[in-house]
């Protein structure tokens, strides 16, 4: 039983017909369609959260290296003429943006903020030919047009855009005629502002909600800011900057509130805490009891004949009818120069 079984199957091998040379053509050509469904698109890649303080961090550490570069470039030329280099700050400021461009971006290398936050510009437009990501975070830099233009925009663009400003103020195109040419480019100037300024806040707010894109002109380009390294966390502390700005408040506050308090009545709600137990009564009589000091011009005060110093106890007097002794709370009826005739004047005088 057994050999025939092995024998019929032997002769159902034989009878079989080979493949076609193109089967594995057209099978590939029937399955493909299938494959396709099943591998994820370009558009099912890792969605990746980069923190906006991070990122807007990151641009303010840039405006502020740029600051420190041109002020330590200022010194260069303190001793020159007074006021002669504010006539070039447009271009002071145009090149210091081109060398922190030229040694990060151009480069392949985020500028020094990005690289204190942990941030690196990527082309978000590559994304489009690729598939899922491991992390989220990969990705090329950007391309030799895209960093171009990013020197343009940011160097050059701010650069014309302050000279044409400062042009038009000292030509004084808004005072001219209404008609005038000048008066028109004036208004077409300070329109382009306007509508700037209107898309940079729609940007802003579009980049609250999405994280992405601080710009126009990274939107403009598509380069995003993303992780440079997945497992490191941004390299500033601002443990310094808390504790500078609350003792800033702090001081403020002081600086707002202790005019308003009376320093005498401050100095003798302190002077019980502050007074040496060691000293004896003695030395206490010989000081004035309203400036704690050792009276140049001494005064009693009478009837109770306390030592003050004689513009203390005039002031006290003047100021309040009814004075009255800081040592033994009686009222104070007339002064008495030590070692001198007695004051008959009242108080008042």
């Amino acid at each position: 039983m057994v050999r025939e079984t092995l024998a019929s199957s032997s002769g159902n091998l034989s009878a079989a017909s080979p493949p076609a040379e193109d089967e594995w053509s057209n099978t590939y050509q029937r399955l493909l369609p299938r494959w396709k469904q099943s591998t994820p698109s370009h558009q099912s890649s890792i969605p990746v959260t980069i923190s906006r303080v991070n990122q807007v961090d990151a641009g303010r550490l840039d405006i502020e290296m740029s600051a420190m570069l041109k002020e330590q470039l200022l010194k260069v030329f303190s001793l020159m003429k007074p006021g002669m280099m504010f006539h070039y700050e447009p271009e002071l400021d145009a090149f210091l943006e081109f060398l922190i461009w030229r040694f990060s971006i151009w480069v392949d290398k985020p500028t020094p903020g990005n690289a204190l936050m942990n941030l690196r510009y990527r082309d978000e437009r590559a994304l489009e030919t690729r598939g899922k990501f491991r992390t989220g975070l990969e990705g090329p830099g950007l391309t030799f047009a895209q960093k171009l233009w990013y020197c343009v925009a940011t160097v050059g663009g701010q650069y014309i855009w302050a000279r044409l400003q400062s042009f038009s103020a000292f030509r004084r195109w808004g005072d001219s005629e209404q008609r005038s040419l000048a008066r028109r480019a004036w208004f077409l100037i300070q329109r382009i502002e306007g509508f700037y300024k209107a898309a940079s806040f729609s940007n802003l707010l579009i980049f609250l909600y999405t994280g992405r894109y601080r710009n126009l002109i990274e939107r403009a380009l598509r380069a995003r800011l993303v992780y440079g390294s997945p497992h490191m966390n941004r390299a500033v502390s601002f443990e310094y900057m808390n504790r500078q700005l609350v003792w800033n408040e702090f001081s403020e506050m002081l600086l707002l509130l202790l005019p308003l308090l009376n320093s005498s009545s401050v100095k003798n709600f302190l002077l019980p805490f502050g007074k040496d137990k060691s000293s004896t009564s003695a030395e206490d009589e010989t000081l004035c009891p309203i400036c704690q000091a050792n009276p140049t011009l001494p005064f009693l005060a009478l009837p109770c004949e306390h030592r003050y110093c004689y513009y203390c106890l005039r002031t006290r007097c003047s100021a309040t009818p009814s004075f009255r002794c800081s040592r033994c709370n009686e009222p104070v009826i007339a002064m008495q120069r030590h070692g001198g005739p007695t004051n008959s004047a009242s108080k008042g005088e």
